[in-house]
C-alpha cells in the first residue's frame, strides 16, 4: 500500500510545487512507483511535469466529481512517475463539493482505488487552507512542509500546524508531520542561517536534514517542462532532491539519518538523460548582499 504524502504550506512561493515535482522524479529514479497528484488549480505541477494542462482530457476535477475513474485520468511522464493532472477546473470541483456528503473524504476514497499500485503518492496542495487542502490532509499519511529560509518564512506556519492538529482530531487520526524542508537556502546569507536555526530549535528532528539551495537551474527547469534531474542532473538542485528522496525513504523504513554525507546519494541512480505549533519570531532582516 502506498504512503501518501501531502506537500503543503498555505504561504505561496516557498518551493512547494518544485518540491512535489522533483521529489516525485527523484523517488521514481530510485525505482519506486510514484504518483504525483496536482491538486492546485494553478496546474503548475502538471506543466512542470511536461504535460500541458490545457490539453488534458480529464483532470482531478472530473475524478473528484466521480465523472471519470482515476485510472483513466492518470498520465505517464518523461521522468517515469505517473501524474494525476490538475488545472483551473479544480476550483469548480471545490465549489460543487461544498454541499456534498463527507466532502473532505472524497480524495481519500478515490486514491484508495489505486494506492496498491504505488510505493508513494505525493499531493501538491494549493497555497491555501481550503477544501482541496483538507481533502489532501484527510487522505495523507504525512505532511511535508517546505519552509523558505527568508524573512516572513515562518508566517502562517503556526496556522498550518493548527490545521493539521484539527484534521488529526476530526478527520484523520493517523496524520503525521513528515518533516519541515528548508528551501531556497543560501549559506552565504546570515538571515537564512538564523531562520534555519529557529526551525531546528523549535521543531527538532521534524526538520529534515536535507536542504534545498537557491539554484538558478532549479528555477529554470519548470519552464522546460522537466524535473531538475532531467534538465541538469549535475546541478546543486538535482543533487539536493536526490538527497531528499533518500532521506524520505530512510525515514519511511525507520532507519536513522546517515551522518557525514548527503542522504541517499548511493541508493539512488538518476535515469539516463532523455529517458498548533509555537508562533515563531522572524529574525531581523539582513541587508548583506
Amino acid at each position: 500500500m502506498a504512503r501518501i504524502i501531502a506537500v503543503a504550506n498555505q504561504k505561496g512561493g516557498v518551493g512547494k510545487t518544485t518540491t512535489a515535482v522533483n521529489l516525485a522524479a527523484a523517488l521514481a529514479a530510485a525505482k519506486r512507483k510514484v504518483l504525483l497528484v496536482d491538486f492546485d488549480p494553478q496546474g503548475n505541477a502538471t506543466m512542470a511535469s511536461g504535460v500541458n494542462k490545457r490539453d488534458i482530457k480529464a483532470s482531478g476535477c472530473e475524478v473528484l466529481l466521480e465523472e471519470v475513474e482515476i485510472a483513466a485520468a492518470i498520465v505517464p511522464t518523461e521522468a517515469h512517475y505517473d501524474l494525476l493532472p490538475g488545472n483551473g477546473d479544480l476550483t469548480a470541483a471545490e465549489l460543487k463539493l461544498m454541499d456534498a456528503l463527507a466532502r473532505e473524504h472524497r480524495l481519500k476514497e478515490v486514491l484508495a482505488k489505486i494506492a496498491p499500485n504505488y510505493h508513494t503518492i505525493l499531493i501538491d496542495c494549493p497555497p491555501s487552507l481550503n477544501l482541496l487542502t483538507l481533502n489532501a490532509l484527510t487522505a495523507a499519511d504525512g505532511v511535508l512542509i517546505p519552509v523558505q529560509c527568508e524573512y516572513f518564512a515562518l508566517e502562517g506556519l503556526s496556522s498550518l500546524l493548527d490545521t493539521i492538529k484539527a484534521v488529526r482530531h476530526r478527520l484523520n487520526p493517523h496524520l503525521e508531520i513528515e518533516g519541515l524542508l528548508r528551501t531556497m537556502y543560501d549559506v552565504r546569507n546570515n538571515l537564512g542561517n538564523e531562520v534555519s536555526a529557529q526551525l531546528t530549535q523549535h521543531f527538532g528532528d521534524k526538520v529534515l536534514r536535507s536542504i534545498i539551495p537557491r539554484n538558478v537551474r532549479l528555477a529554470e527547469a519548470p519552464s522546460h517542462g522537466q524535473p531538475i534531474h532531467l534538465y541538469d542532473r549535475s546541478s546543486r538542485g538535482a543533487i539536493a532532491y536526490i538527497g531528499l528522496a533518500g532521506e524520505v525513504i530512510r525515514r519511511e523504513r525507520g532507519l536513522p539519518p546517515r551522518a557525514g554525507h548527503a542522504e541517499g546519494l548511493d541508493d539512488i541512480e538518476p535515469p539516463p538523460h532523455g529517458d498548533s505549533g509555537p508562533t515563531l519570531k522572524a529574525p531581523a532582516a539582513n541587508h548583506q548582499e
